[in-house]
């Protein structure tokens, strides 16, 4: 979720996984059927309102340029989903995907040459951003609906300095473990709801002489970010949001008591010999497994359980059958206790550096429940933290499931705590001493070698 970021991760795990295929009705615009990207005309199935962009006056024969690191083939609904905008405007938006978006957005933007809009995929990086006085603040109009259809945690993370910048895109939810419902309805295993009964879970597989875990943490020059994932989820469940928040901002430190707690409690079931590595060795396979690979062993049936993100169903044959009756599906970690709804995730944020009505428009259309719902019905693999998103839009089971866990009332939602790290930590010290305790190094070590890495 980086150099990384959640979506960063996305991009690799959806790699070809996405299907696009919606073409838009626009009863209010005079709008008819569009040929999607893969040359079919679908039956059109959603209207949007035109009216509500009048309050920013006539935008026929405007641009707005848009940059990102969506890339092909996410970047096909991206583009569809914004058709209902240029028809009902006159609006032409122009869309730049670019895999080295997250270094060449501040080369651009430190150079006087940012775009309209860029989609930025870490808070991190988008204080950066602010931070070189290029970027604007985000219109009333969208305050406004992001106070309606976000929550407060999500309005935080585009804020700077007390003011308002970006308002939420896209989002995922790694607070997730996958398992197969044919096996839980054969061996009448049910899905946990406190981390107790987890345990419990994983004691009562591994007494059938099965190995209940399989994990890889194998990902290129990213090798280990698995593991931080695992902490950072830890982390926030055993000692809360605002301990989590203390600790990516290194107000308490990364070798406290609250920070081995964690890595102990992840260490219970990704050192446990008697949990792991089912299907592929032993805990140190853990190191030498990609993170793609490992979750497909559920489907071999050597291994129960696999904690990993929404964008991991990409990984999975493609005639797999996901869903809560299939052979695959996913339940959300749980937390202490079945009322605590701790989220770990990511997401997107639509960051502006210029502030001309037709700008200011596409920003406000981005932030309502209509492009939640349009996008929705778009693609596969998407979801947003808007309370307006329908769960029944969404196209596969994962979504929906993700969704409902983001709208949940009581859901705590925080940001993958490495990408709001100094690089120093989140993108080098933390992933390799994370690759270093799975092959062996003991947890005080481990938490003392990434202390002392942190920036002075």
């Amino acid at each position: 979720m980086f150099g990384h970021s959640g979506s960063s991760r996305s991009r690799v795990a959806l790699a070809g996984a996405l299907s696009v295929g919606l073409a838009f009705s626009l009863t209010a615009c005079g709008g008819d059927k569009k040929d999607d990207s893969s040359g079919s005309t679908d039956t059109a199935t959603s209207s949007i309102d035109c009216a509500q962009f009048s309050q920013f006056g006539d935008l026929k024969g405007k641009t707005v340029s848009v940059y990102t690191g969506i890339v092909t083939p996410e970047d096909a609904p991206q583009k569809k989903s914004y058709e209902p905008f240029e028809q009902c405007t006159g609006v032409t938006v122009k869309y730049e995907g670019d895999k080295s978006f997250e270094t060449q957005i501040l080369v651009r933007a430190r150079a006087g040459n940012p775009p309209d809009v860029a989609y930025v995929p870490q808070p991190g990086l988008l204080k950066q951003l602010v931070e070189t006085g290029k970027a604007v603040e985000a219109p009333a109009e969208v305050a406004t609906n992001v106070d309606k259809w976000f929550g407060k945690d999500w309005k935080a993370y585009g804020t700077v300095a007390g003011k308002f910048y970006a308002a939420p895109l896209g989002a995922n939810v790694k607070s997730l473990v996958w398992y197969s419902p044919k096996e839980f309805a054969d061996k009448g295993y049910t899905v946990p709801t406190t981390l107790d009964q987890l345990k419990e879970l994983s004691d009562k597989i591994a007494a059938t002489g099965s190995k209940p875990w399989c994990a890889g943490i194998g990902s290129g020059d990213a090798t280990g970010w698995p593991v931080t994932d695992w902490v950072e989820d830890f982390m926030l469940r055993l000692s809360g949001p605002e301990a989590y928040d203390k600790w990516v901002s290194h107000e308490i430190p990364f070798n406290g008591a609250e920070s081995t707690a964690a890595w102990n409690a992840v260490g219970d079931y990704l050192k446990n010999d008697k949990y792991v590595n089912g299907g592929l060795g032993d805990v140190k396979s853990i190191a030498g497994t990609t993170f793609q690979d490992a979750g497909l062993q559920i489907l071999e049936g050597t291994c129960s359980l696999h904690r990993q993100a929404s964008f991991y169903a990409a990984n999975f044959p493609a005639n797999t059958k996901i869903a809560e009756d299939g052979e695959i599906y996913a339940f959300y970690l749980p937390g202490k206790d079945a009322t605590s709804k701790p989220v770990l995730g990511g997401g997107e944020f639509v960051l502006a550096f210029a502030d001309r009505p037709e700008v200011k428009a596409f920003q406000y259309f981005l932030s309502t429940d209509t492009w939640a719902n349009l996008k929705a019905k778009a693609s596969s693999g998407w979801v947003s933290a808007n309370k307006g998103l329908k769960v029944e839009n969404l196209t596969n089971p994962i979504d929906q499931l993700s969704a409902k866990i983001l709208q949940d009332p009581s859901a705590q939602f925080r940001f993958d705590g490495s990408d709001m790290m100094p690089a120093a930590i989140g993108s080098n010290a933390f992933w390799k001493q994370a690759t270093a305790w799975i092959s062996g190094q003991d947890t005080t070590t481990t938490v003392n070698n990434i202390e002392t890495a942190w920036p002075k």
